[in-house]
Protein backbone atom coordinates (compact mmCIF):
# COMPACT_ATOMS: atom_id res chain seq x y z
CA UNK A 1 0.00 0.00 0.00
CA UNK A 2 2.71 2.31 0.61
CA UNK A 3 5.32 0.61 -1.87
CA UNK A 4 4.88 4.42 -3.63
CA UNK A 5 5.74 6.42 -1.01
CA UNK A 6 8.09 5.04 0.91
CA UNK A 7 10.54 2.42 0.16
CA UNK A 8 9.94 -1.45 0.92
CA UNK A 9 9.81 -3.53 3.08
CA UNK A 10 7.77 -1.57 5.96
CA UNK A 11 8.35 -2.61 9.46
CA UNK A 12 5.30 -1.36 11.55
CA UNK A 13 6.71 -0.37 15.14
CA UNK A 14 3.45 0.98 16.67
CA UNK A 15 -0.05 1.06 15.96
CA UNK A 16 -2.50 2.69 18.56
CA UNK A 17 -6.18 3.78 18.29
CA UNK A 18 -7.37 7.51 18.45
CA UNK A 19 -10.72 7.54 18.16
CA UNK A 20 -13.63 5.62 16.75
CA UNK A 21 -16.58 8.05 16.16
CA UNK A 22 -19.28 7.80 13.25
CA UNK A 23 -17.21 9.45 10.44
CA UNK A 24 -14.12 7.48 11.01
CA UNK A 25 -12.03 5.35 12.61
CA UNK A 26 -8.48 6.80 13.15
CA UNK A 27 -4.94 4.95 14.28
CA UNK A 28 -2.01 6.67 14.80
CA UNK A 29 1.39 4.37 13.09
CA UNK A 30 5.14 4.33 13.35
CA UNK A 31 7.26 2.66 10.82
CA UNK A 32 10.60 2.09 9.32
CA UNK A 33 11.12 2.12 5.93
CA UNK A 34 13.19 -0.30 4.03
CA UNK A 35 16.14 2.09 3.97
CA UNK A 36 15.54 2.72 7.85
CA UNK A 37 13.82 5.62 7.83
CA UNK A 38 11.25 6.68 10.24
CA UNK A 39 7.73 7.85 9.45
CA UNK A 40 4.76 8.94 11.69
CA UNK A 41 1.26 8.17 10.09
CA UNK A 42 -2.35 8.14 10.46
CA UNK A 43 -4.38 5.76 8.89
CA UNK A 44 -8.24 6.88 8.39
CA UNK A 45 -10.82 4.07 7.90
CA UNK A 46 -14.65 5.20 6.75
CA UNK A 47 -16.98 3.57 8.45
CA UNK A 48 -20.24 2.57 7.03
CA UNK A 49 -23.13 5.30 7.24
CA UNK A 50 -26.94 5.06 6.82
CA UNK A 51 -29.06 6.73 4.48
CA UNK A 52 -29.93 9.05 7.06
CA UNK A 53 -26.20 10.29 7.87
CA UNK A 54 -23.95 13.31 6.98
CA UNK A 55 -21.06 12.33 5.04
CA UNK A 56 -19.72 11.70 1.69
CA UNK A 57 -18.27 8.11 -0.06
CA UNK A 58 -15.17 8.05 2.01
CA UNK A 59 -13.25 7.28 -1.22
CA UNK A 60 -13.56 10.71 -2.24
CA UNK A 61 -12.13 11.98 1.36
CA UNK A 62 -8.65 11.98 0.14
CA UNK A 63 -8.69 13.24 -2.83
CA UNK A 64 -10.51 16.37 -1.65
CA UNK A 65 -7.82 16.73 0.47
CA UNK A 66 -5.34 16.30 -2.03
CA UNK A 67 -7.04 18.87 -3.99
CA UNK A 68 -7.08 21.26 -1.30
CA UNK A 69 -3.29 20.68 -0.58
CA UNK A 70 -2.57 21.28 -4.25
CA UNK A 71 -4.53 25.07 -3.67
CA UNK A 72 -1.97 25.93 -1.06
CA UNK A 73 -4.55 24.79 1.61
CA UNK A 74 -2.51 23.52 4.70
CA UNK A 75 -3.37 19.63 4.99
CA UNK A 76 -1.87 17.03 5.67
CA UNK A 77 0.03 15.53 2.57
CA UNK A 78 -2.07 11.55 1.37
CA UNK A 79 0.64 8.73 0.94
CA UNK A 80 -1.70 6.19 -0.10
CA UNK A 81 -5.31 5.29 -0.55
CA UNK A 82 -7.14 2.30 -0.45
CA UNK A 83 -10.76 0.75 -1.31
CA UNK A 84 -12.19 -2.19 -0.21
CA UNK A 85 -9.38 -3.80 0.89
CA UNK A 86 -10.08 -7.36 2.80
CA UNK A 87 -8.40 -6.03 6.05
CA UNK A 88 -8.82 -2.53 6.43
CA UNK A 89 -11.66 -1.71 3.99
CA UNK A 90 -11.62 2.01 2.96
CA UNK A 91 -9.76 4.69 3.88
CA UNK A 92 -5.87 6.84 3.18
CA UNK A 93 -2.82 6.88 4.70
CA UNK A 94 -1.33 10.47 6.10
CA UNK A 95 1.41 11.93 7.40
CA UNK A 96 1.13 12.81 11.19
CA UNK A 97 1.85 15.91 11.69
CA UNK A 98 2.85 17.76 15.31
CA UNK A 99 0.14 19.81 16.88
CA UNK A 100 -3.17 19.68 19.20
CA UNK A 101 -6.67 19.53 18.58
CA UNK A 102 -8.43 20.00 21.54
CA UNK A 103 -10.38 23.40 21.76
CA UNK A 104 -10.14 23.63 25.45
CA UNK A 105 -5.99 23.55 25.10
CA UNK A 106 -5.95 25.91 22.08
CA UNK A 107 -8.19 28.65 23.95
CA UNK A 108 -6.30 28.49 27.32
CA UNK A 109 -3.08 26.67 27.80
CA UNK A 110 -0.24 29.66 27.50
CA UNK A 111 1.97 27.71 25.02
CA UNK A 112 -0.86 28.34 22.37
CA UNK A 113 -0.98 32.18 23.34
CA UNK A 114 1.19 33.35 20.49
CA UNK A 115 -0.85 30.60 18.10
CA UNK A 116 -4.25 32.04 19.15
CA UNK A 117 -2.45 35.85 18.12
CA UNK A 118 -2.76 34.06 14.76
CA UNK A 119 -5.17 31.95 14.61
CA UNK A 120 -8.19 34.12 13.01
CA UNK A 121 -5.38 35.48 10.07
CA UNK A 122 -4.54 31.62 9.49
CA UNK A 123 -7.99 29.97 9.70
CA UNK A 124 -9.38 32.54 6.96
CA UNK A 125 -6.56 32.53 4.53
CA UNK A 126 -7.15 28.67 4.82
CA UNK A 127 -11.29 29.10 4.12
CA UNK A 128 -10.28 31.13 1.30
CA UNK A 129 -8.29 28.87 -0.30
CA UNK A 130 -10.64 26.49 0.21
CA UNK A 131 -13.28 28.32 -1.73
CA UNK A 132 -10.93 28.88 -4.19
CA UNK A 133 -9.97 25.59 -5.40
CA UNK A 134 -11.39 24.53 -9.03
CA UNK A 135 -13.97 22.68 -9.54
CA UNK A 136 -12.51 20.56 -11.90
CA UNK A 137 -10.02 19.71 -9.54
CA UNK A 138 -12.18 17.58 -7.42
CA UNK A 139 -13.89 14.53 -7.37
CA UNK A 140 -17.65 14.28 -8.43
CA UNK A 141 -19.15 16.11 -5.20
CA UNK A 142 -22.74 16.47 -3.79
CA UNK A 143 -24.18 19.57 -4.48
CA UNK A 144 -26.18 20.51 -1.88
CA UNK A 145 -27.73 24.17 -1.37
CA UNK A 146 -29.72 25.46 1.57
CA UNK A 147 -33.03 24.05 0.78
CA UNK A 148 -31.83 20.59 -0.10
CA UNK A 149 -29.79 20.89 3.51
CA UNK A 150 -33.02 22.03 5.40
CA UNK A 151 -35.16 19.37 3.40
CA UNK A 152 -32.59 16.60 4.61
CA UNK A 153 -32.81 18.24 8.03
CA UNK A 154 -36.23 18.09 8.91
CA UNK A 155 -36.23 14.71 7.44
CA UNK A 156 -33.39 13.54 10.62
CA UNK A 157 -35.29 15.65 12.70
CA UNK A 158 -39.03 13.80 12.19
CA UNK A 159 -37.26 10.19 12.00
CA UNK A 160 -36.93 10.30 16.46
CA UNK A 161 -40.44 11.36 16.33
CA UNK A 162 -39.81 13.85 19.27
CA UNK A 163 -40.62 17.09 18.26
CA UNK A 164 -38.80 20.08 19.99
CA UNK A 165 -41.24 23.38 19.28
CA UNK A 166 -37.86 25.52 19.22
CA UNK A 167 -36.59 23.66 16.11
CA UNK A 168 -39.70 24.03 14.43
CA UNK A 169 -39.61 27.81 14.84
CA UNK A 170 -35.71 27.40 13.56
CA UNK A 171 -37.22 25.78 10.24
CA UNK A 172 -39.93 28.16 9.92
CA UNK A 173 -37.34 31.07 10.34
CA UNK A 174 -34.93 29.47 8.24
CA UNK A 175 -37.95 28.96 5.26
CA UNK A 176 -39.08 32.25 5.43
CA UNK A 177 -34.92 33.70 5.45
CA UNK A 178 -33.55 31.45 2.12
CA UNK A 179 -30.67 32.98 0.51
CA UNK A 180 -30.78 33.30 -3.39
CA UNK A 181 -28.34 30.51 -5.03
CA UNK A 182 -24.72 31.22 -4.40
CA UNK A 183 -22.23 30.27 -7.10
CA UNK A 184 -20.83 26.33 -6.18
CA UNK A 185 -17.90 26.36 -4.55
CA UNK A 186 -16.06 23.68 -2.13
CA UNK A 187 -17.34 23.54 1.32
CA UNK A 188 -15.22 21.75 3.64
CA UNK A 189 -18.50 21.28 5.56
CA UNK A 190 -16.61 21.13 9.41
CA UNK A 191 -14.49 23.85 9.34
CA UNK A 192 -14.16 24.84 13.01
CA UNK A 193 -12.36 24.97 16.07
CA UNK A 194 -11.60 21.10 17.12
CA UNK A 195 -10.67 20.37 13.49
CA UNK A 196 -7.59 22.88 13.53
CA UNK A 197 -4.07 20.95 13.95
CA UNK A 198 -2.51 23.85 15.79
CA UNK A 199 0.99 24.53 16.94
CA UNK A 200 2.68 26.98 18.70
CA UNK A 201 2.93 29.35 15.89
CA UNK A 202 -0.51 29.11 14.39
CA UNK A 203 -2.26 26.42 11.72
CA UNK A 204 -0.68 23.61 11.42
CA UNK A 205 -3.34 21.96 9.07
CA UNK A 206 -7.11 22.17 8.43
CA UNK A 207 -8.41 18.21 9.19
CA UNK A 208 -11.69 16.14 8.48
CA UNK A 209 -12.78 16.77 5.41
CA UNK A 210 -15.92 14.46 5.25
CA UNK A 211 -18.49 16.30 5.08
CA UNK A 212 -17.25 18.10 1.81
CA UNK A 213 -19.38 19.31 -0.92
CA UNK A 214 -20.27 22.05 -3.35
CA UNK A 215 -22.06 24.13 -2.13
CA UNK A 216 -22.63 28.25 -0.45
CA UNK A 217 -19.61 29.04 0.97
CA UNK A 218 -20.82 31.21 3.44
CA UNK A 219 -22.34 27.82 5.16
CA UNK A 220 -18.74 27.37 6.57
CA UNK A 221 -18.19 31.05 7.93
CA UNK A 222 -21.77 30.38 9.91
CA UNK A 223 -20.78 26.96 10.98
CA UNK A 224 -17.47 28.33 12.39
CA UNK A 225 -19.54 31.30 14.02
CA UNK A 226 -22.05 29.03 15.89
CA UNK A 227 -21.54 29.41 19.69
CA UNK A 228 -21.22 25.53 19.51
CA UNK A 229 -17.92 25.71 18.54
CA UNK A 230 -16.44 28.45 20.54
CA UNK A 231 -16.09 25.93 23.65
CA UNK A 232 -16.21 28.70 26.09
CA UNK A 233 -13.52 31.39 24.03
CA UNK A 234 -14.25 34.83 24.12
CA UNK A 235 -14.23 35.16 20.66
CA UNK A 236 -17.33 34.84 18.31
CA UNK A 237 -15.25 33.08 15.40
CA UNK A 238 -14.25 29.76 16.70
CA UNK A 239 -13.86 30.86 20.13
CA UNK A 240 -10.64 32.93 19.21
CA UNK A 241 -11.24 35.53 16.83
CA UNK A 242 -13.51 38.70 16.07
CA UNK A 243 -16.23 38.25 12.94
CA UNK A 244 -14.59 42.16 11.87
CA UNK A 245 -10.82 40.27 12.07
CA UNK A 246 -12.38 37.00 10.23
CA UNK A 247 -14.04 38.79 7.56
CA UNK A 248 -11.41 41.30 6.87
CA UNK A 249 -8.53 38.40 6.99
CA UNK A 250 -10.85 36.55 4.56
CA UNK A 251 -11.60 39.10 1.92
CA UNK A 252 -8.18 40.21 1.85
CA UNK A 253 -6.92 36.27 1.15
CA UNK A 254 -9.02 36.25 -1.98
CA UNK A 255 -12.46 35.36 -0.49
CA UNK A 256 -15.50 36.96 -1.82
CA UNK A 257 -17.37 39.61 0.31
CA UNK A 258 -19.14 38.68 2.98
CA UNK A 259 -22.72 39.12 3.17
CA UNK A 260 -23.36 39.32 7.25
CA UNK A 261 -27.14 38.49 6.46
CA UNK A 262 -26.15 35.52 4.80
CA UNK A 263 -23.91 34.96 7.73
CA UNK A 264 -26.42 35.10 10.42
CA UNK A 265 -28.30 32.58 7.87
CA UNK A 266 -26.06 29.88 8.02
CA UNK A 267 -25.25 30.75 11.59
CA UNK A 268 -29.29 29.78 12.91
CA UNK A 269 -28.77 26.96 10.74
CA UNK A 270 -25.74 25.94 11.89
CA UNK A 271 -27.03 25.74 15.58
CA UNK A 272 -30.11 24.09 14.61
CA UNK A 273 -28.36 21.74 13.07
CA UNK A 274 -26.24 20.83 15.80
CA UNK A 275 -29.49 21.12 17.99
CA UNK A 276 -30.66 17.82 15.97
CA UNK A 277 -26.99 16.15 15.54
CA UNK A 278 -27.32 16.16 19.70
CA UNK A 279 -30.91 14.59 19.16
CA UNK A 280 -29.83 12.07 16.85
CA UNK A 281 -26.95 11.20 19.31
CA UNK A 282 -29.21 11.08 22.27
CA UNK A 283 -31.76 8.49 20.67
CA UNK A 284 -28.90 6.49 19.44
CA UNK A 285 -28.08 5.97 23.17
CA UNK A 286 -32.00 5.45 24.51
CA UNK A 287 -33.16 3.32 21.53
CA UNK A 288 -30.15 1.06 22.06
CA UNK A 289 -28.69 1.30 18.61
CA UNK A 290 -25.46 2.89 20.02
CA UNK A 291 -25.62 2.64 23.47
CA UNK A 292 -22.59 5.24 25.03
CA UNK A 293 -21.76 7.43 27.64
CA UNK A 294 -20.60 9.73 25.45
CA UNK A 295 -23.88 9.95 23.14
CA UNK A 296 -26.16 10.61 26.24
CA UNK A 297 -23.54 13.38 27.11
CA UNK A 298 -23.96 14.87 23.61
CA UNK A 299 -27.70 14.38 23.75
CA UNK A 300 -28.25 16.63 26.63
CA UNK A 301 -26.77 19.81 24.72
CA UNK A 302 -30.06 19.99 22.79
CA UNK A 303 -30.94 22.43 25.07
CA UNK A 304 -28.10 24.74 24.34
CA UNK A 305 -28.74 24.36 20.99
CA UNK A 306 -32.52 25.70 21.59
CA UNK A 307 -31.10 28.41 23.38
CA UNK A 308 -28.83 29.81 20.76
CA UNK A 309 -31.44 29.40 18.32
CA UNK A 310 -33.63 31.66 20.41
CA UNK A 311 -30.92 34.25 21.14
CA UNK A 312 -30.07 33.98 17.29
CA UNK A 313 -33.61 34.59 16.25
CA UNK A 314 -34.61 37.31 18.20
Amino acid sequence: MLATAVPDPVTVEALEPLSGGASADIWSVDITDGAGIAHALILRRGVRRGDMSFGIDPRLEPLVQRAAARAAVPTAPVLAIFADDESLGTGYVMRRLPGETIPRKLLRDSVYAGARVRLTADCAAALARIHQVPLDALPALPQLPAQEQLTFLEALHRSVEAPVPTFEVGFRWLRERMPPPAPLRLVHGDFRTGNFLVGEDGLVAVLDWELAHLGDPTEDIGWLCTRAWRFGGPGEVGGFGSRADFYGAYERAGGRPVDESRVRFWEVFGALKWGIICQLQAFAHLRGDLPSVERATIGRRVTEAELDLLLLMS
